[in-house]
């Protein structure tokens, strides 16, 4: 069975830093791309960050370049994102997704992710 399950999340001080990793089972993590996305209350989830399958490429939400960075490790079947300088506008519900791409869309939307994780509640606030 196909899983992905998300930690790291928590509360950071506007500023802070946190890495959220996801780790997956059930599925060879090399075959697929996979993203990350999040979801603010009262908001539409949105496409954070993108990797491709071989690692080898990466796209950002405009938001969050700069800031965030997407990395994964195949051979601990885990990928992470490392969140740096984040604001209270970064608060959200974060979810990683997994899909049998080599390459991630053009654009990260929710299409064409068919799996996903619980995800992790992360809280920027003083």
């Amino acid at each position: 069975q196909l899983q992905l399950v998300e930690s790291g999340g928590g509360l950071v001080q506007p500023g802070g830093s946190l890495r959220l990793s996801c780790a997956t089972s059930g599925f060879t993590l090399d075959d697929y791309a996979v993203a990350w996305f999040r979801q603010a209350p009262g908001k539409e989830r949105e496409g954070v960050s993108c990797i491709s399958s071989s690692g080898s490429s990466t796209n950002y939400a405009d938001s969050v370049k700069g800031r965030f960075t997407i990395s994964r490790d195949n051979a601990e079947s885990t990928f992470y994102l490392q969140m740096n300088s984040l604001k209270p506008e970064d608060t959200a519900v974060y979810y990683c997704a997994a899909e049998k791409l080599s390459d991630c869309p053009r654009s990260i939307g929710i299409q064409p992710f068919d799996y996903w994780g619980r995800g992790s509640q992360v809280t920027g606030s003083s």
